[in-house]
């Protein structure tokens, strides 16, 4: 059960306070994708924890859970052709901005995983942060942000592995495993792969130095 968290001298209450957290920042291909999450004070969330340490079948058990239960919720994403704009730092920020965003009550205070707070520019409105790292294991709230990200983002891309075949994206869901990096040699990258990202785009080929006699 969530505490009374005191910050900056105020108090807020669990009702209150948003985790936020991302899915798919690592990844050769499709969008990063953050979660946002107001639990109530009390709820009934068996086995909740960091996402990458629940199964698939875990994480899907509790994705409507978490939906049902919570004070409020969001979603956001930001596609690969944004964070090749902007990198994948500032696209990060973006979609955890237009997840608090899509929440239908506005939280008070956000507790972010991570190091770094959300910056202004991406967030669009005043709230007061603090970041947690290692959050996701830490704070329900946080835990339930990232459950409903990964849970989001590895549904949507099965759906677009349908639409982007050869690649394996279904059973990798985007990361660097050697078989996506072989289709990727193979096939070439499609609209789905961020161009920026040292895997993905073509590397320069050594420069021969000829030998002065």
């Amino acid at each position: 059960m969530a505490q009374v968290l005191l910050f900056g001298g105020r108090q807020y209450a669990p009702a209150e306070i948003a985790g936020v957290d991302e899915a798919g920042r690592g990844c050769l291909a499709g969008p990063v994708v953050a979660g946002a999450c107001v639990l109530p004070k009390a709820y009934d969330l068996p086995g909740l924890n960091d996402s990458k340490k629940l199964t698939a079948a875990k994480r899907e058990m509790l994705y409507p859970l978490i939906r049902a239960q919570a004070v409020a919720w969001g979603l956001g994403v930001a596609w690969p052709w944004e964070i090749d704009e902007i990198n994948i730092l500032q696209a990060t920020f973006r979609a955890m901005g237009r997840a608090v965003r899509a929440m239908k009550v506005e939280p008070r205070f956000l507790r972010i995983d991570g190091d770094k707070l959300i910056p202004n520019h991406a967030l669009e409105r005043d709230i007061p942060q603090e970041c947690v790292v290692q959050g996701d294991g830490k704070v329900p709230a946080i835990s339930a942000a990232s459950v409903l990200a990964k849970t989001f983002r590895d549904r949507l891309m099965v759906r677009l592995a349908a639409r982007y075949p050869g690649y394996g994206l279904s059973k990798h869901m985007g990361y660097g495993t050697k078989a996506h990096v072989e289709a990727i040699r193979t096939l070439g990258p499609c609209r789905l792969h961020r161009l920026t990202f040292r895997k993905v785009r073509p590397e320069d080929k050594p420069q021969v130095q000829a030998k002065l006699f």
